[in-house]
C-alpha cells in the first residue's frame, strides 16, 4: 500500500529559495508560500508569514529551491514497460520492425494500467506536476493519473488502421468522446485528440478531428515534422509540407500542440506563429532517434509558444525533465553559436508556463502566484555536485538533477517526500514491471 499518513491541506513552506517564473525568475530568499485548500494564498517574506500564519503547518526545507511545477508536454506514459526494447535505431526501423509488432503482440488494459502507474511514479518523483499521454487504451492511463493525483492531458490516439483497443478510427473517435465526457469536469485530468501524425491519417479523418475538437474545446496533439522522411513524403504525396497541409485542413490553431518539429523553415515558423499553435520540444528523444534538432532560437524570435517534453520512455529512455531543461538550453547554444541563446530563465519558463499554456491552464499553473493551484517542487541545492550556490537559478538549469528532488505537491497535496511516494506503492510497480520485462523476454527467446 501507499502511504497512509496525510499531509495537511493547510500549511506553508520554508525554502531558502522560490523561483515564482511570473512575473519574473529572479530568486527571492526567505520565503514563505502558504498553501490553502489546495492552492497558493500567500507569498511573503519569512518573518512577516511566520507573525500572518502562526501555528500553520510548516515544511522547513533549508538549502532548497521551490519552483513550479514541471509540465512534461509530450510522452507515452506506458511505453515504460519497453524502456531499453529497441535501442540505437532510426525511427522508422525502430518503430516498424520492433515497437509496433511488440505492441501488437503485448499492449492491453493491463499493460497500459502498469506501465503508467510505472511512469507516474518516476514523473513525480523528479519534480513532474502534470504530464501530456498520447497512448492506446486512454481509458487506464486517465484513470492511473486520476489515481495518483496528478494532473494530466490524456490524448487518445488516432490512426487510419486498427490499433490496439480500438478496431477502427470510427471506434477510438467514439470511445475517446465517451472518455472525454467521463472527464470534462475532473479537477485534474482532460482528454484531448490524439491524432498520431500526418503521415498516418488520411485528410478526411483530419478534417474530422479538427470539427469535433472544435465542437467541444478540446486540444490537439500530434507528432509532426519529426524526420526529413516526412517532409519529403508530404510534398511528394500531398504537394505540401505537413504543417501546411494542417493549416489547410483547418487543424492548426491556438489548442494545437505540435510535438518535435525537428525540420522547420521560415514558412512553418510564420505558420506557428500566425495560428498560435504550441511548439512541444523534445530534445533528448529527438537527438537518440537521429531525427534532428528544434531550431529553439528561431522559435523563440517569432514568438511562438515552447513547450518541453520527454517522449516516451522507449526512446528517451528516462522521464526526466531536469534533463530535458538543460540539454534544451545546451542545443540552442550549440545549434546557433550564441551562448545567449535560451538562458536558464527562458528554459524554465517554457518547462513550467510554456506548458501551462500549451493546456489552456495557464490562470491556474506554471507559476507560484497568489490564487494559483499549489503546484510545486522542492529541491536540494546542498548537493555536493550543486555547491557553492551563486545563482539558484543557474544551479537549477546546469547543475541539478533530477533525484535531487525532496517534495512534489499537485493541488496542494503531497505526492512525493524524500523518496517515499505517498499514492502508489513502489514495490508494487517494480513487482509489475519485471512481470512484464519476463514475459517479454521470455517469447522473445523462443
Amino acid at each position: 500500500m501507499a502511504s497512509s499518513v496525510k499531509s495537511p491541506r493547510n500549511f506553508v513552506v520554508y525554502p531558502d529559495w522560490v523561483i515564482r517564473v511570473l512575473p519574473d525568475c529572479q530568486p527571492l530568499m526567505q520565503r514563505g508560500v502558504v498553501v490553502q485548500e489546495g492552492k497558493i494564498a500567500d507569498l511573503l517574506p519569512r518573518s512577516e508569514c511566520e507573525n500572518r500564519y502562526p501555528g500553520l503547518p510548516a515544511y522547513e526545507l533549508p538549502g532548497q529551491l521551490l519552483i513550479p511545477g514541471l509540465v512534461n508536454m509530450h510522452g507515452h506514459a506506458a511505453m515504460t514497460l519497453l524502456r531499453g526494447f529497441a535501442d540505437d535505431l532510426p525511427l522508422k526501423t525502430w518503430l516498424e520492425q520492433h515497437i509496433w509488432p511488440a505492441e501488437q503482440r503485448w499492449v492491453d488494459s493491463e499493460f497500459v494500467a502498469d506501465g503508467t502507474r510505472l511512469a507516474i511514479a518516476e514523473m513525480l518523483s523528479a519534480g513532474t506536476t502534470s504530464f501530456c499521454d498520447q497512448y492506446f487504451f486512454p481509458g487506464q492511463s486517465a484513470s492511473a493519473a486520476a489515481e495518483a493525483g496528478i494532473r494530466a492531458q490524456i490524448a487518445f490516439p488516432l490512426l487510419d488502421f486498427p490499433i490496439p483497443g480500438a478496431a477502427s478510427p470510427d471506434e477510438a473517435i467514439h470511445q475517446g468522446l465517451e472518455l472525454y465526457d467521463q472527464y470534462k469536469n475532473h479537477s485534474l485530468v482532460s482528454i484531448a485528440f490524439g491524432p498520431h501524425a500526418p503521415y498516418t491519417l488520411n485528410d478526411d479523418n483530419l478534417r474530422r478531428v479538427a470539427m469535433l475538437a472544435g465542437e467541444v474545446d478540446a486540444a490537439i496533439h500530434i507528432h509532426l515534422h519529426e524526420t526529413a522522411q516526412e517532409i519529403e513524403d508530404s510534398l511528394a504525396q500531398h504537394g505540401v509540407r505537413p504543417i501546411q497541409r494542417l493549416a489547410d485542413l483547418d487543424l492548426l490553431g491556438p489548442r494545437t500542440q505540435c510535438v518535435h518539429m525537428t525540420q522547420l523553415d521560415q514558412s512553418d515558423l510564420e505558420l506557428l506563429a500566425r495560428n498560435n499553435a504550441h511548439l512541444v520540444h523534445c530534445p533528448t528523444s529527438n537527438l537518440k532517434l537521429g531525427s534532428g534538432i528544434c531550431p529553439v532560437s528561431q522559435v523563440a524570435e517569432q514568438g511562438i509558444n515552447l513547450t518541453l517534453g520527454t517522449d516516451g520512455a522507449a526512446s528517451n529512455n528516462r522521464l526526466d525533465m531536469f534533463a530535458e531543461i538543460r540539454l534544451a538550453a545546451l542545443l540552442a547554444k550549440g545549434t546557433s553559436g550564441n551562448p545567449e541563446a535560451m538562458p536558464a530563465a527562458s528554459v524554465l519558463a517554457a518547462a513550467t508556463m510554456g506548458g501551462a499554456k500549451a493546456l489552456g491552464l495557464e490562470e491556474q499553473i506554471g507559476s507560484i502566484e497568489k490564487g494559483k493551484q499549489a503546484d510545486l517542487v522542492a529541491i536540494n541545492l546542498d548537493s555536493l555536485a550543486s555547491q557553492p550556490v551563486y545563482d539558484p537559478l543557474s544551479q537549477l538549469v546546469y547543475a541539478c538533477s533530477s533525484n535531487q528532488v525532496t517534495h512534489t505537491w499537485v493541488a496542494g497535496k503531497l505526492l512525493y517526500e524524500r523518496g517515499e511516494l505517498k499514492t502508489l506503492h513502489r514495490p508494487t510497480l517494480s513487482k509489475r514491471a519485471r512481470h512484464w520485462a519476463d514475459r517479454i523476454r521470455g517469447a522473445s527467446n523462443d
